[in-house]
């Protein structure tokens, strides 16, 4: 079949090219049959061109163009001309002009599609994943693809410049479980032995700084067999960074500057620096998350000195329990909330996994509450002083154990803002930098601590003492980035003291045996001149819908999985047959 060159893309033709001859090459997006003269707009990844087939043109061409559908492949050669005027588009790029075709050749016809390939397309996701080579076709769906792009190259150039060297790290690993689960893959050359799939590159980039590679990154795939939802997928991409010599302030200054790059590149927004900062514990207590989403203010406020005294055995019991916290949140102009209204918010909480909510309207002379009864005045009015609260304003308590009753509190923020519409998706990109994380969290179920990042984060030299008495109390040199409300990138200083790294896997009850059938390549290595180092990974595909505006990372990744983890488009993970069993030494029970 034979077919000329494009001379020109389908969104590139404007009015400085009238008269000329030109060939375009792409999909019928639209036919129109207007008495005889067909429309048809022929659309690629970079725009759409209205061409025009009229019998007293061309009538060769006009008779093929009758039998044209939607989504055959074409080529057309033809003339532009100025559209006559009043049938302009004004919402196209190449709204001014159209194209009279001499020849058009049918590359292939096209079967009709499952669904329209628009914007808006009512299509459930299941029947778009399906058929996702249609779907990507959707400009909306093309944009998030070039955006992706755009980043990369953005992070690319902006990391060489700073004297980073991109490095590729194995994908077929050891397996050393900490979290998520390991995507496993057997051997066939050793019997009864698996490779892993990383979770992230996190022992390689460190194994890199012994090396001597001072400043290292990759955009990188990464694999966690984990339950999903909307903005986590089976296999995902990191921004991974590493640098060595370096403190927490110097990841600081390099990630702000990256973030400046890709705000202004991609969006257009000029990022003022530096980024404000929260520790852990401030984030939990004001925002009840730690990664609060700044874009809206209700923050929330412990009541523990306001009922330092009370009678009331709900707050008397919080107050005098060691790591039990009164949180509240004050929502203004709310207090005409109905009782209905009222129980519904009590339901949210207490399906998260909270005791009850206690709700308070603030009147003119008073407060009504359920509980108003066992407050004594000074309580009310200091309540009131408190939360600077005035006369229609609505108040919520929480009260119990610390870690949970802010996490509960959190999400009925999180709530509240959206009843309130508070949330703008318009609004100024909201970033945040969380601090001071502790370095262990404990395990009510196994009874042991766990990292809370991983086992080679380094703690706070002033809390190295802990580490093996007291690990609760010891805070770790880590640090979130967080983008309205989305933790977007994680990182710390890492442990580089064979010693230190010893203490910290006993803290973690992992056995001198376990720790060198694990990670005994990293600790050697160690022992042979590790430098200072550090790190940071982001969460590309997050920060990627992010940056789209969409709700779900599938709307930026190409060929991403279900929420079950499966592709609807190629059936997979799908059976193997015995023969490929036999020789991997497996059998499926």
């Amino acid at each position: 079949m034979n077919f000329k060159t494009r001379t020109h893309t389908c969104g590139e033709l404007r009015e400085s090219d009238i008269d000329s001859y030109v060939v375009l090459n792409g999909w019928v997006d639209t036919r129109r049959d207007l008495g005889g003269v067909i429309f048809i707009d022929l659309r690629d990844r970079y725009g759409k061109t209205q061409i025009v087939f009229e019998p007293s043109y061309n009538i060769e061409s006009h008779e093929i163009g009758k039998s044209l559908r939607t989504e055959f492949v074409v080529s057309i050669e033809g003339k532009v001309r100025k559209r006559p005027e009043g049938t302009e588009n004004l919402d196209l790029s190449t709204g001014a002009i159209d194209v009279m075709v001499d020849k058009l050749i049918i590359l292939n016809e096209a079967e009709t599609v499952p669904f329209m390939i628009e914007d808006d397309v009512e299509a459930n996701e299941d029947l778009r994943l399906k058929y996702r080579y249609l779907d990507l076709r959707r400009p909306k769906m093309q944009a998030n693809m070039l955006l992706r792009h755009k980043m990369y190259k953005a992070t690319r150039n902006y990391l060489d410049q700073k004297d980073f060297v991109e490095i590729e790290t194995p994908i077929l690993m050891k397996s050393t479980p900490e979290g998520a689960r390991d995507f496993l893959v057997p051997s066939r050359m050793h019997k009864g032995k698996f490779y892993a799939l990383p979770q992230s590159p996190q022992t390689y980039k460190q194994l890199l700084m012994v090396s001597g590679y001072d400043r290292y990154f990759q955009i990188v795939k990464c694999f966690r067999d984990e339950d999903l939802r909307a903005d986590r997928q089976l296999e995902f991409t990191q921004i991974d960074i590493e640098m060595s010599f370096i403190d927490q302030e110097n990841i600081f200054e390099l990630v702000e500057g990256l973030m400046k790059k890709l705000l202004n590149d991609i969006k257009g927004y000029e990022l003022t620096s530096p980024i404000k900062r929260l520790t852990f514990d401030d984030a939990m207590e004001n925002y009840g998350s730690d990664k609060p989403d700044l874009r809206f203010g209700l923050e929330m406020t412990t009541l523990n000195d306001v009922f330092a005294n009370s009678e009331f055995r709900v707050f008397k019991d919080a107050v005098t329990t060691d790591g039990n916290i009164i949180t509240s949140l004050l929502a203004k102009g709310c207090g005409d909330y109905t009782r209905n209204q009222l129980d519904v918010l009590t339901d949210y909480v207490k399906k998260l996994g909270a005791g009850g909510l206690i709700w308070m309207r603030v009147q003119e002379d008073s407060i009504e509450a359920p509980i108003a009864k066992f407050l004594t005045e000074e309580e009310k009015t200091a309540l009131r002083n408190k939360l600077n609260a005035e006369t229609g304003d609505l108040i919520f308590i929480i009260s119990g154990s610390k870690n949970k009753s802010l996490g509960y509190m959190g999400a009925l923020r999180l709530e509240m803002a959206r009843r309130l519409e508070l949330i703008k998706k318009d609004a100024e990109p909201a970033l945040l930098w969380v601090t001071d994380f502790p370095l262990f969290e404990w395990d009510e179920d196994t009874k042991r601590f766990y990292a809370m990042h991983h086992p080679f984060t380094s703690p706070r030299v002033e809390d190295v003492e802990f580490l093996n008495s007291d690990p609760g109390k010891v805070k770790a040199r880590a640090y979130d980035l967080v983008l309205n409300g989305n933790e977007i990138a994680g990182g710390s200083i890492r442990i580089h003291d064979s010693k230190l790294q010893s203490n910290m896997f006993k803290a973690l009850g992992i056995s001198d045996e376990e720790a060198s059938e694990k990670f005994g390549f990293l600790m050697n290595a160690f022992k042979y001149g590790a430098p200072p180092h550090g790190g940071i990974a982001f969460g590309f595909d997050r920060m990627a819908m992010l940056f789209a505006g969409e709700d779900s990372i599938r709307e930026v990744i190409a060929f991403p999985k279900t929420s079950s983890g499966f592709s609807l488009m190629d059936e997979s993970p799908s059976l193997v047959d015995d023969t490929q069993l036999k020789e991997l030494h497996i059998k499926v029970r």
